[in-house]
C-alpha cells in the first residue's frame, strides 16, 4: 500500500510476472520479423540443394517434383484463404526446401555428360583447345574439346576434359593431338573430403589428360557454331593476359592477368602461398569483390560525366543512366573473366543491385541479396556445396548486416578543411576495419572447415591493402583492360602493377609474422550446416534473440574432433601415410603431394618424410625396415608370392597396387588391400580397434551418384 500527500492510501499497481513479461517479450520479437520472413526463403531452397547433394543414393526425379508442385500448391492456397503468417510462413519455408531439393535433381539431368573410364594404357586424343587453365604441380593445362579418344565410343566420349601438357600451353582455338594417360575426374582426396569429381560434373568435365609427349598439331572437322564463338573469346582473353604479363613481367602480371581475365597461368606457387597465408587470396579470384569495385566505380564516374553536362542531368536520371552503365560493365567484366562460376555469382548479385537501383529500391539490403542467392540457386544449385558460394553470401549477408547496423550519424557542422579531412578518414578506416572483421568472422568458419587454415594478421592486411585495391588497382585494371585494345591501356595497367607490387609486398610481411597461418582440422560434416545456419540467423533476424544463434554460428570451432585415423592410404593405392603423436608420415612424399596435403591438413597432422632408414624401398616398393605399420607397393603388376610375404613380414597393413589373387601364408594376420578395393572404395583411412581394423572408404561416404562413376561402369 502507498499514501498521498493528503492521506489517502493508494494501492500499488501490480507488477506483471515475469513469464508474462518475458512472453510479450518474445512476441515483441517475432511481430520485429513481419517484413523479415521472406529472407528465409533462399535459406530453405539452398537447404532443399543441399539435402540433394547429401543423400548416398541417386532419387528419381518424379517423386521430389510431385513433392515440390504440393508443397508449393498448399502454401499457396492458405494464402489466398487468408490464413495467418503462422501457417503461411512455415508453408512457404517447405515449399521453398522442397523447390530446392527437385532444382538440384533437374540440374542434375540437364548438365549430365559421359564421365571418361580410367583405361589402362596410353591413348590418343584428338580435339579442340577450349581454353587454358591454371596450371597443375605437373605443368601447364588446357580444356579440351575432345572430337575422338581412341578406344572410347562417341557416347562414351567426355565433351569436356582437363588436359596437363608438356611445354607452353596451346591457345584457345587450336587443334590438337595428344598422346596421353586418361583417368575420370579425381575422386575426394579422404573419406568425407571435397568432392572434385562433382565439382568437374557441373562443370562439364569428364575426365582428366596426362601428356606424355608432345602436343601436336591435328586435323578435325570444323567445331560448332557455340564453341566456335566460346573459343574466340578465351582467344581473345588470353591474348589480353599474354599482353598484361608481356607489359608488366610475370611477378606482378601473373596476378594482374589473373584479376583481369581469371588466367592463373602465370602465378607462381610461392606468391599463392603468400598470398594464402596473409588472406589476401580472395582479391586473385574474381569475385564480388572485384565485381563491385568495377561496377561501382563505372556507376560513380558515369554519375560524374552526366552532372557535368548540364544539358543532360536535366533530361535524364543520372543515377539510373549510370545504373545502366554499371550493368554493362558488369556484364563486359564476366565475359572478359571468362564466366566461371565465382565471377558469374558475382555478376548476379551486382545486377540485382543496379536492377534496383533502376526500379527505385534499395540497391543494398537483405531483400536484393536474397533475390540475388534465389537466382544463383536456381540456375546453379550445386553452388550450395561449394566453399565459394558459401563464404561469398556469407561474408555479404554480414556486411548487409553490419550496414543495417551501422549508427547514422547526425550530419556534423561545417569544420575547416583539415578537421574534416581527418574525420573522413578515420570514419573510413573504422568502418573498413569492421567490414574486414566481420568478413573474416563470417568467412572463418567456411575457411576452418574446407581449407583447414585461418591467417591470424587477415585483418591487418586486409584493412591495408583494401584502399589500394578499391581505389586504385582495381579502377585502374578497367580503364587499362578496356584500352588496351586500342592501344591506350598501357599507363593504367603500369598503374595497377605497382599496386599488385605493394599487395604483394604486404602479403608477404604480414605472412612472415609469427603464427601467421594456424591450422585446424576439419569438424565432423554436421558442424558446417549447423554454423552456416547460425550465422544467418545473427544476420537475418531483428532484434537481440539473434544472438542465441552465437554458439551455432561457432560450432566448426568448438566442436569436438574425430579420433585421428592411424593410417590413410590415397586412391589407386600408390600412396599413404601414418600417424603418431600429431605427426603423419608419408611413405612417399613427392607422390600424389596435393591429396597428401589436403588429408594431412583435414586432419591436423604435420606432414613428414620417413625418418632416414625407417623404411627399404625399392623400385615398385616400400616396407618397414623392421615393423612398422604400412607397405606399400605401387607397381602396375602385382608382387609375386615371394615378394608379397615380404611386405607382409613386416607390415601391419599392406598396399597393392594391382590385383591380388591369393595371400601367402606369411600375410595371414595382416590387412591386405589390393587394386580391386581400390576401384571399389577410392581412398581410405583406418583405426586400430584391438587386433583389427576399423575402415571408412571414401566411395561409401560419397555414396552411389551421377559423379562417382564413369559411364557404362
Amino acid at each position: 500500500m502507498g499514501a498521498s500527500n493528503s492521506g489517502v492510501l493508494i494501492a500499488a499497481a501490480p507488477r506483471e510476472p515475469i513469464a508474462g513479461r518475458v512472453k510479450a517479450w518474445l512476441r515483441d520479437q517475432v511481430l520485429a520479423q513481419h517484413d523479415r520472413w521472406r529472407l528465409w526463403a533462399p535459406v530453405a531452397y539452398g537447404g532443399g540443394a543441399a539435402l540433394y547433394f547429401a543423400l548416398l543414393e541417386e532419387p528419381p526425379l518424379w517423386p521430389l517434383a510431385l513433392m515440390a508442385a504440393v508443397a508449393v500448391g498448399v502454401w499457396i492456397t492458405t494464402r489466398r484463404l487468408g490464413f495467418g503468417r503462422g501457417v503461411t510462413v512455415p508453408l512457404m519455408i517447405l515449399a521453398c526446401f522442397a523447390l530446392g531439393l527437385a532444382a538440384a535433381k533437374h540440374r542434375t539431368i540437364r548438365v549430365a555428360e559421359p564421365i571418361a573410364p580410367a583405361l589402362i594404357e596410353p591413348t590418343m586424343v584428338e580435339g579442340w583447345v577450349v581454353d587454358v587453365d591454371s596450371a597443375g604441380a605437373n605443368g601447364a593445362r588446357v580444356v579440351l574439346a575432345p572430337v575422338r579418344i581412341r578406344g572410347l565410343e562417341p557416347e562414351q566420349t567426355p565433351i569436356r576434359l582437363r588436359a596437363t601438357v608438356r611445354g607452353e600451353p596451346p591457345a584457345p582455338g587450336s587443334a590438337v593431338r595428344l598422346f596421353a594417360i586418361l583417368n575420370p575426374p579425381p575422386p575426394p582426396a579422404a573419406p568425407g573430403g571435397y568432392d572434385f569429381g562433382r565439382n568437374a560434373f557441373f562443370l562439364g568435365l569428364g575426365g582428366t589428360a596426362f601428356g606424355l609427349g608432345p602436343t601436336r598439331e591435328a586435323t578435325l572437322p570444323e567445331p560448332p557454331r557455340e564453341l566456335r564463338w566460346r573459343m574466340a573469346l578465351n582467344a581473345m582473353r588470353y591474348d589480353l593476359a599474354s599482353r598484361i604479363v608481356e607489359r608488366l613481367g610475370p611477378e606482378s602480371g601473373g596476378i594482374t592477368a589473373a584479376m583481369t581475365t581469371g588466367h592463373e597461368t602465370w602465378i607462381s606457387e610461392e606468391q599463392n602461398q603468400v598470398m594464402r597465408d596473409s588472406g589476401l587470396y580472395h582479391i586473385i579470384s574474381i569475385s564480388g569483390l572485384h565485381m563491385a569495385i568495377v561496377g561501382g566505380f563505372v556507376f560513380f564516374a558515369t554519375r560524374l560525366l552526366v552532372a557535368g553536362w548540364p544539358w543532360l542531368a536535366l533530361r535524364v536520371s543520372s543515377k539510373k543512366v549510370a545504373a545502366w552503365a554499371g550493368l554493362a560493365a558488369v556484364g563486359g567484366y564476366l565475359l572478359i573473366s571468362g564466366g566461371p562460376p565465382p565471377a558469374e555469382r558475382a555478376a548476379i548479385t551486382a545486377s540485382v543491385a543496379f536492377i534496383a537501383i533502376l526500379l527505385d529500391r534499395r540497391a543494398i539490403s537483405m531483400n536484393a541479396l536474397a533475390v540475388a542467392a534465389l537466382i544463383v540457386l536456381t540456375l546453379r544449385p550445386e553452388s550450395i556445396v561449394q566453399p565459394g558460394f558459401q563464404m561469398s553470401f556469407a561474408a555479404t549477408a554480414a556486411l548487409v548486416a553490419l550496414a543495417e547496423a551501422w549508427p547514422r550519424q547526425m550530419k556534423p557542422m561545417k569544420l575547416p578543411f583539415a578537421l574534416a579531412a581527418i574525420q573522413k578518414i578515420w570514419g573510413w578506416l573504422l568502418a573498413a576495419g569492421a567490414a574486414s572483421l566481420v568478413a573474416g568472422l563470417a568467412t572463418g568458419p567456411f575457411a576452418m572447415q574446407h581449407f583447414n587454415r585461418t591467417a591470424v594478421y587477415g585483418l591487418i592486411a586486409n584493412v591495408a591493402v583494401s584502399p589500394i585495391s578499391s581505389f586504385v588497382m582495381m579502377p585502374a585494371l578497367a580503364l587499362g583492360a578496356a584500352l588496351t585494345p586500342f592501344g591506350l591501356g598501357g599507363p593504367f595497367l603500369d598503374l595497377a602493377g605497382r599496386c599488385v607490387d605493394l599487395m604483394l609486398a604486404i602479403g608477404t610481411w604480414t605472412s612472415s609474422l609469427p603464427g601467421a597461418v594456424r591450422n585446424i582440422p576439419s569438424a565432423p560434416a554436421v558442424a558446417l550446416p549447423i554454423a552456416f545456419l547460425g550465422l544467418l540467423t545473427i544476420c537475418l533476424w531483428r532484434g537481440r534473440l539473434r544472438w542465441l544463434a552465437l554458439p551455432m554460428a561457432t560450432a566448426v570451432l568448438w566442436w569436438p574432433r574425430e579420433p585421428t585415423p592411424d593410417i590413410w592410404i590415397g586412391d589407386g593405392g600408390t600412396n599413404g601415410a601414418w600417424t603418431q603423436a600429431g605427426q603423419a608420415t608419408a611413405v612417399r612424399p613427392t607422390v600424389r603431394e596435393f591429396a597428401l596435403d589436403l588429408w594431412s591438413r583435414r586432419r591436423g597432422q604435420q606432414l613428414q618424410a620417413p625418418p632416414e632408414g625407417e623404411l627399404d624401398c625399392g623400385r615398385f616398393s616400400c616396407a618397414p625396415t623392421e615393423t612398422g605399420p604400412l607397405a606399400i607397393w605401387w607397381g602396375r603388376r602385382a608382387p609375386d608370392a615371394e615378394q608379397l610375404s615380404g611386405l607382409c613380414a613386416t607390415a601391419e597393413v599392406v598396399s597393392v597396387r594391382g590385383q591380388v589373387v591369393e595371400l601367402p601364408a606369411a600375410c595371414d594376420g595382416r590387412l591386405v588391400l589390393d587394386g580391386v578395393d581400390y576401384a571399389r572404395g577410392g581412398s581410405i583411412e583406418l583405426w586400430r580397434d584391438g587386433d583389427d581394423w576399423r575402415a571408412v572408404w571414401a566411395a561409401d561416404d560419397r555414396g552411389d551418384r551421377p559423379w562417382s562413376r564413369p559411364t557404362g561402369a
